[in-house]
């Protein structure tokens, strides 16, 4: 009988050891590192046929094909704008997410609509709960199949006789193989799974989407080398509190990473958000202040989110300082600003800012709604309602120029909105725009407009 073979692997990032250490030399995490059984057999799950064993040739850069990929329809627009046009043949996508925010429900959902033969195969809920939850979506489903499974040899030879077009795996954390002798999410158990998986999509030119669980520091558990191993990293976010979900791109082999898709999470499923500018303000009947509307590029899409500040008297002796969906860090800058260039005395006082609908936004072109928004609460004067805002703010108190500013100024055009105010020094082509361009440099100039 032969030894068995062990290493020790790394939990935090899958570097391998000859023996056990403290800490990691890699990712310096403390307590991580364990031991895993690797005896292997030399054997393969997915047996490929006799026309996909030939040997690769190289081949001169102007001799190879370079006609545009033909991309498999997902009848889903927002999931294919994230993957830049559609499903690619043949691609391996990691789809991530918090417990319970629905992951599982998107990918059966878009299994039951596919016009292509598709394989469920969930290690996590056997037939009948699947059977539940695509009822509650959809009443038809004919080119769907089920298949409650997490040995991946069972897995192989259902496909043979299947012959899917499209595999969906919820989740390679429950995946083994018999080759590997260590526990199903393991380091090695995970790596070995994805690589048969790799071989699968890439011989049969079979796309196969992975659903992958997430450490509570929000990274894809299991070693980082799985998002290495794949084309197409998908993070599916949201507060399970609010109803909207939001799908964005980490990697993406075939497409921009910037791209993002807005879901409405529902009794019957996620409903696509075709307008999310809609649903990112609310709706009101009277002006308040504190309110301001801001208008951010979240990849080509332009979306209009609504800013909520409260600007009070600071009880205790430090000021509060407090951010829901923007950065702290950056709400201190601007407040600095405000103190030092413009002349509000805003040190004295809790701030409190929070972005509507429950996203975060990162782009610098929010700033000038967030400058709106504070003064408005620290004046108490609203800001007009039919009043948007698209500008970077500088250290130096100057309104700064942001990028794709006509796309913005359509979209506002499209919303409704008066006025819009951004920076004197953008490049605007010439047109007659339904939408008066307010042209400002300083932040003095916004608030003598906005509150005379």
């Amino acid at each position: 009988m032969s030894k068995i073979k062990t290493a020790f692997f790394c939990q935090h990032c899958g570097t391998q050891y000859p023996k056990w250490q403290g800490q990691c030399n890699s990712c310096k995490q403390w307590n991580t590192i364990v031991e895993e059984v690797i005896q292997k057999e030399d054997k393969t799950s997915w047996k490929p046929s006799a026309e996909n064993k030939k040997a690769a040739k190289p081949l001169k850069i102007e001799e190879i094909d370079s006609a545009q990929e033909i991309r498999m329809d997902s009848l889903d627009g927002e999931l294919n704008r994230v993957l830049g046009g559609g499903i690619v043949p043949g691609s391996l996508i990691l789809l991530g997410g918090e417990p319970g925010i629905g992951k599982s429900t998107l990918l059966l959902q878009i299994s039951l609509k596919l016009p292509y033969r598709t394989l469920y195969v969930s290690g996590e809920e056997s037939q009948k709960q699947i059977k539940m939850r695509a009822e509650r979506i959809t009443d038809k489903a004919n080119n769907c199949y089920i298949l409650t499974e997490t040995k991946t040899q069972h897995i192989f030879h259902q496909i043979r006789e299947i012959e899917p077009e499209v595999v969906i795996i919820d989740s390679i954390q429950t995946l083994h193989t018999d080759y590997i002798e260590a526990s199903p999410g393991s380091i090695s158990q995970i790596r070995e799974c994805t690589a048969e998986l790799i071989k699968f999509a890439k011989e049969t030119n079979v796309p196969v989407i992975l659903i992958g669980h997430i450490t509570k520091d929000g990274s894809i558990a299991g070693p980082k080398i799985l998002e290495h191993m794949v084309d197409t990293v998908l993070q599916f976010e949201g507060d399970r509190n609010h109803v909207y979900r939001i799908l964005r791109s980490l990697k993406n082999r075939f497409g921009s990473t910037a791209e993002l898709g807005i879901y409405e999470m529902q009794g019957s499923g996620l409903r696509e958000v075709s307008n999310p500018s809609e649903i990112l303000i609310s709706p009101k009947s009277e002006e308040l202040s504190g309110t301001a509307i801001a208008s951010t590029m979240e990849g080509m899409r332009p979306l209009m989110i609504e800013i909520q500040a409260l600007v009070s008297t600071a009880v205790y002796g430090t000021p509060q300082r407090s951010t829901t969906g923007y950065n702290a860090k950056r709400l201190n800058m601007i407040l600095a600003v405000l103190e030092k260039r413009a002349g509000f005395r805003l040190g004295t006082k809790d701030v409190f800012l929070n972005i509507t609908g429950g996203i975060t936004v990162d782009d610098p072109a929010i700033d000038l709604a967030v400058v709106a928004a504070i003064l408005s609460s620290n004046e108490d004067i609203p800001v007009g309602k039919d009043f948007c805002f698209a500008a970077e703010v500088g250290l130096s108190g100057e309104i700064r120029p942001v990028n794709r500013i006509e796309q913005r100024i359509q979209e506002a055009e499209k919303l409704g909105f008066s006025s819009i105010f951004v920076s004197k020094h953008n490049k605007i082509p010439i047109k007659d725009f339904g939408i008066k361009v307010m042209m400002v440099g300083r932040i003095e100039e916004v608030a003598g407009e906005l509150f005379g």
